[in-house]
């Protein structure tokens, strides 16, 4: 006989059930594929022969660049250049939107600093394909140019008030005075040569080079930014119209003592500010400034140059969402990070319906991890990732009983009749209880659309007895496959687990367990949080990080046990899972979840460090996601997992 209390509980769960299914699934935004959403950084690596080829970065800041195509070039110079040889990738988008030119110095440095005759001018409509057409100035103006030593650093900008696209550089002849003058010519309306002799734009009295020429809606005037070898440093002059009179403005641009060179000014996505960029060639460098107004310039970082990311004279576009793509698609990186910009707790799942992976993660880079929405990107072969955009946010009508902290999420699949569902579950804040909590949302699709299901499923209320402090953060799901039935992991400070019901949308109160690990040295493998738990052969193996993120301590220590609940073991001989390694400047290696590719004992952990850029500065902020190997000896016990620069290989598509 079922009793008034139970009946009640039956009733109002079925009400909960059914107002859950009822609710209007909100369909995450559409991403529009013009968007502006990153910078392209196109430069040469180096004065050796071999690197004086066009390469390729990207960056969603415009400060912070990593390099596609696994820093290699995406041009090769032998077939486009005269010297087999190219320096100073000027690039432009042009005012239809879709067309793009490009400039370069042909030029072998090896031959000389006055080996350089010429140019070349390309063009593409989709920054992979480039037509080219190389020019040499002896053999083109035989009796005006024939001497000519140096045609250093070509760009392009559109005259507006002659309604074409004029080419300035840097020359200098042997027969023509003692210094580099900037000069241009109008390209021809297929961007395939260049019109007439070259005619004198500016020269500051002295050798003026690397010129770069922006128009200011501001102040509707274009700004020359250039080098003065007499100044040693970065200058800037202004004029209405390009072929006016320059009025040079006094005071240097750039922000620094070094040596500088080719400097890249860039209207920002922001519409607001700009970016300056310049070569600090001495001292293996470039350096970024920030600018609202053109007239004052502040000190935003040093790129550090590492492995084959090491920039020289380049310059930088915005690229729309499409763009980028595009790009990553044609020059996939087989490095790490595995997915581009600041994200962190990245939670990994194989779906048996779309036979793709994917991952979700905490959307990072902001103050006070105050990030609000969560990502997913699904790959087919661990290396290669689209980006399937936001698909929750916490802060707006799609959860009702939250406000921000999106942190730290886990999902499952579960078959349900002959359907697949997606319980995503996550923490996020609470204004009414004023804590963090664990909610869940519902979906048909790995990408969404998810629904809430309107309430927390674990609050501060469902901790253990034993638990003392922490939040109700950090969730795991996990599925016993001896007895197919589902259990929910959390906690911060103590770790927590219990059953959850058939509907996945709340726990069995009376299976909530505390599962702490207990005993051994507290400072090799006390628990903190991001707990994680899988099976293979027979043992449930349990996951966590010690310590706080970006602590030099900051790494991931695993216990096995027996069943879901526990109790975990610890094995003083083999605790150790990942942990950073500042050699390879790989820091704070942590927070993971667990892959087996399926049918296979081939498994990988996929974690998140910290951006090496960012680890004296706010490093718990900006973390990025990366996937190794992770395998077993005889016994069954992790082998510690080396942390690597390049990740794993490609799936096979077998």
């Amino acid at each position: 006989m079922m009793t008034k209390t139970l009946l009640t509980a039956v009733l109002i769960a079925v009400s909960a059930s059914a107002t859950f299914a009822k609710k209007k699934q909100v369909a995450p935004q559409p991403q529009d594929p013009n968007e502006m959403v990153a910078y392209l950084f196109t430069y040469f690596n180096s004065n050796d022969p071999k690197d004086e080829q066009i390469c390729y970065a990207l960056s969603e800041d415009g400060y912070n660049y990593t390099p596609i195509n696994d820093g290699m070039p995406v041009i090769s110079s032998d077939t486009i250049a005269l010297t087999q040889c190219v320096r100073d990738p000027h690039i432009l988008r042009c005012e239809d939107g879709k067309t793009f030119y490009m400039v370069v110095t042909d030029m072998k440095s090896n031959l000389g600093w006055n080996s350089n005759r010429g140019m070349v001018l390309l063009k593409s409509t989709d920054l992979i394909n480039w037509q080219h057409t190389a020019i040499n100035f002896p053999t083109r103006y035989t009796k005006t140019w024939k001497n000519v030593q140096r045609v250093w650093a070509p760009e392009t900008i559109y005259d507006r008030k002659a309604g074409k696209y004029m080419v300035f550089y840097s020359l200098a002849s042997s027969d023509r005075g003692s210094y580099d003058k900037i000069y241009y010519q109008y390209a021809n309306k297929d961007f395939t040569d260049l019109e007439g002799e070259p005619k004198w734009l500016f020269d500051a009295g002295c050798a003026t080079i690397d010129g770069d020429i922006v128009y200011n809606e501001a102040d509707q005037m274009y700004h020359l930014f250039y080098k003065q070898e007499a100044g040693r440093g970065i200058y800037q002059a202004v004029a209405k119209e390009l072929t006016d009179k320059w009025q040079m403005i006094g005071g240097n641009v750039e922000q620094t003592k070094e040596s500088v060179e080719g400097v890249g000014v860039c209207k920002a996505i922001d519409g607001k500010s700009w970016i300056i960029m310049y070569d600090c060639y001495g001292n293996g460098h470039y350096q970024f400034c920030k600018s609202e107004d053109l007239k004052t310039f502040q000190f935003v970082q040093n790129t550090e140059m590492r492995g084959k990311f090491t920039p020289r004279h380049g310059t930088i576009i915005p690229i729309t969402r499409a763009e980028k793509e595009r790009l990553l698609k044609a020059f996939p990186n087989h490095r790490q990070p595995i997915l581009s910009g600041f994200h962190a707790d990245p939670e990994v799942l194989y779906s048996n319906k779309t036979k793709k992976f994917y991952i979700y993660s905490t959307t990072d880079g902001t103050p006070g991890w105050g990030g609000h929405d969560f990502s997913v990107f699904s790959s087919e072969n661990l290396v290669d990732w689209k980006d399937e955009g936001k698909m929750l946010d916490v802060k707006g009508d799609q959860v009702k009983w939250a406000t921000g902290n999106a942190w730290a999420p886990c999902i499952i699949e579960k078959k349900v009749g002959k359907a697949y569902k997606y319980f995503f579950y996550f923490s996020a804040h609470n204004p009414q209880s004023n804590r963090k909590e664990i909610g869940v949302a519902v979906s048909d699709s790995p990408t969404g659309p998810f629904v809430d299901s309107g309430a927390p499923i674990i609050t501060d209320a469902d901790r253990p007895k034993e638990a003392r402090g922490g939040q109700a953060i950090d969730v795991d799901v996990f599925q016993d496959p001896k007895t197919g039935k589902f259990y929910l992991y959390w906690g911060n400070g103590f770790m927590a687990g219990a059953e959850l019901n058939d509907d996945m949308l709340s726990v069995k109160k009376e299976t909530i367990t505390h599962l702490t690990p207990k005993g051994g040295n507290l400072q090799s493998w006390a628990f903190r949080e991001g707990a994680y738990v899988f099976y293979r052969k027979g043992t449930y193996y349990f996951m966590w990080s010690v310590d706080d993120t970006g602590s030099p301590n900051y790494h991931v220590c695993y216990g096995t046990a027996k069943s879901p609940l526990g109790p975990i073991t610890i094995d003083e001989n083999s605790y150790m899972v990942i942990k950073q390694k500042p050699e390879d400047q790989i820091y704070g290696t942590a927070h993971n979840s667990v892959l087996q590719i399926p049918g296979k004992d081939e498994w990988y952990i996929v974690y998140h460090r910290i951006n090496k850029n960012f680890v004296h500065h706010e490093p718990g902020i900006h973390r990025e996601v990366c996937i190794d190997r992770m395998t077993f000896d005889k016994q069954g016990r992790i082998i510690p997992v080396t942390p690597t620069l390049n990740g794993p290989e490609p799936l096979s598509k077998k």
